[in-house]
């Protein structure tokens, strides 16, 4: 499949953010009850302006588009999140839309945001898909679990972590 990757600017986040939400609703369908996705759906204007705040402050997000133009996949990585990181990057999105699964738009979002370097990141426990993905990315459970907040049912999720070419993650 054709795409074009770019980096996301502050005029792309109403796309993203409804982008993001069809991607949830294709990806945790099966997980998450209908209400979830109205809650999201109707929560759109704050999400369209939050992504516009954030990539105003600079948190870059990368975005892939279809030959058509079509926004298909979205994702962000940076300085990770938790006190405990393993390693100083982490991979925080990405969601590619479901019918171009397996055409190389998420390997080519992820080797653009982080390449060959140490990561982390988060992964639902019942999300086999991803987490086969980010193996053959490199990336290992690390033991570290916990339950996503209440908007997301106490879904649980696991770290996973690849030490990259450095070698500089540390597994607990």
């Amino acid at each position: 499949m054709d795409f074009t990757l770019r980096p996301a600017t502050v005029d792309d986040a109403e796309a993203m953010a409804i982008m993001h939400v069809q991607s949830w609703r294709e990806s945790y369908g099966r997980l998450l009850p209908p209400e979830f996705f109205a809650d999201q759906e109707s929560a759109l204007p704050d999400r369209i302006e939050r992504y516009r705040a954030s990539i105003a402050a600079g948190h870059s997000r990368m975005l892939a588009h279809d030959p058509d133009g079509e926004l298909v996949g979205i994702a962000a990585a940076g300085p990770g999140k938790d006190e405990d990181g393993p390693c100083e990057l982490e991979l925080f999105m990405l969601y590619t839309l479901e019918r171009i699964h397996g055409r190389g738009v998420g390997q080519a979002l992820v080797d653009a945001l982080i390449g060959d370097s140490p990561a982390y990141l988060w992964v639902l426990d019942d999300n086999p898909r991803a987490q086969a993905f980010y193996r053959r990315n490199g990336f290992v459970p690390d033991g570290k679990r916990q339950l996503c907040d209440p908007s997301w049912y106490l879904l649980p999720e696991h770290r996973m972590v690849r030490p990259g070419v450095r070698e500089s993650c540390s597994h607990s």
